[in-house]
């Protein structure tokens, strides 16, 4: 697993403490119950003071999932 990929795990299971590893790097607001608007945004805080970047407000939104995440931070 690559270190982007571990830190972002452990960015879900800070807001998803339920969630297994592997749950976490699958995990998306569709499969996740707690995820609702409150858990993005922390979710979003986790992750930018994490990897120290900023999220454009109009790019949260699409910010549904683990893979997403992901694929964003690839971009940064």
């Amino acid at each position: 697993m690559s270190d982007t990929r571990e830190r972002l795990v452990r960015c879900f299971q800070a807001v998803f403490p339920e969630l297994t590893p592997a749950e976490a790097a699958r995990a998306s607001a569709n499969r996740v119950a707690t995820w609702d608007s409150v858990a993005t945004s922390t979710l979003v805080a986790a992750v930018e003071e994490e990897f120290d970047v900023r999220f454009d407000p109009r790019e949260i939104e699409k910010l549904t999932s683990f893979q997403a995440f992901l694929a964003r931070l690839d971009r940064a």
